[in-house]
């Protein structure tokens, strides 16, 4: 069945709270450290920046530094899998998802072990470290991967359920972390399902599906727009692979119009997979917002999200174009 969940905008609440899903991640791996003998955590030497470093302190004996290194910690965790343990391995998204894709697909999707990548410092919030670290293309690199599940929580909230999830699910998994602290959009006690979206706000006149640290900023346009009459429906879709196809072309059906949003390259991510779905299934007037084919440069999080078209105010002007399209077509 089913969930969803309704949630007002961040910008209704002072002051916003606001944390880091890497954080989260590092706070569910310690939960489930607690309860699961069976999870072990590997690092590639950046323990401090990922989060793991207090599993390695709660249990060192699960815990493993293989160095920079990002493709032998690959290799390993596929090794650990083969014998029965729940690996979880974290590196910069670059590195994890970049670095060390081909041992990715041959040693951890090919045999559909249990290993979870959770790459933190993923997409433009990265900030001034820059276009060498700012990953835009990890979502297009592990969807095209067959076996491999996609995951990018919208907040902290969704991460710490998300980690949990993946912990349950058999296969490979890959969640997406952001480094920056972001707005929490989701209550306590938020159910997370794999291949399940969530409405967190309902309106008829366009559908903005989001991913990450874009479904605050479609709440932010939903405000504005409310405010002109144009009711948006936002839904957070944490699950880019599998996706809620179900709830994407009921969405289409009823708004008549759909705008995606993600921290990512707009060729092979969220925006794409919804594209693939609504051509061969119910077509309507369709945008995707997210970086043309470019990448990033130093800035701050909030600079460099205004760049690209990612900013609450640039989403409300596109879906009020793609409203008025609508309308004309």
């Amino acid at each position: 069945m089913l969930t969803q969940t309704r949630v007002s905008s961040p910008l209704e609440s002072s002051p916003v709270q606001r944390i880091a899903t890497r954080d989260a991640y590092g706070e569910a791996l310690i939960e489930l450290g607690m309860a699961r003998d069976d999870i072990v955590v590997l690092d590639a030497d950046l323990s401090g920046s990922t989060r793991t470093k207090g599993f390695s302190q709660a249990f060192p004996e699960r815990f493993f530094n293989l160095g920079v290194a990002e493709a032998n910690m690959m290799g390993t965790a596929a090794g650990l899998a083969a014998m029965g343990k729940t690996v979880f391995a974290s590196s910069f998204a670059m590195f994890a998802a970049g670095k060390a894709w081909e041992q990715v697909r041959q040693s951890i999707c090919v045999p559909r072990l249990n290993v979870k990548i959770c790459a933190s410092h993923a997409g433009l919030t990265v900030g001034e470290d820059g276009k060498s670290h700012q990953m835009l293309e990890d979502l297009a690199l592990m969807s095209v991967l067959p076996n491999m599940t996609v995951i990018v929580p919208a907040d902290a909230v969704e991460a710490r359920a998300a980690v949990r999830a993946a912990a349950e699910i058999e296969g490979p998994v890959y969640v997406r972390l952001s480094r920056a602290k972001t707005p929490v959009v989701l209550p306590a006690g938020h159910v997370f399902e794999v291949g399940r979206g969530n409405v967190i706000r309902d309106g008829s006149d366009v559908a903005i599906v989001a991913c990450g640290v874009e479904v605050a900023a479609a709440l932010e346009a939903a405000d504005a727009l409310s405010s002109e009459g144009i009711a948006a429906r936002v839904i957070d879709m944490a699950s880019v692979k599998p996706l809620d196809e179900e709830l994407i072309l009921r969405a289409a059906r009823e708004c008549g119009a759909v705008l995606t949003a993600e921290e990512h390259q707009v060729r092979g991510g969220l925006g794409s997979a919804v594209a693939d779905l609504l051509v061969r299934h119910s077509p309507v007037p369709m945008e995707i917002v997210g970086v043309q084919d470019t990448f990033g440069q130093s800035g701050t999080a909030d600079e460099l999200l205004a760049l690209h078209g990612l900013d609450g105010a640039s989403l409300a002007a596109r879906a009020r174009r793609l409203v008025t399209r609508k309308q004309g077509a």
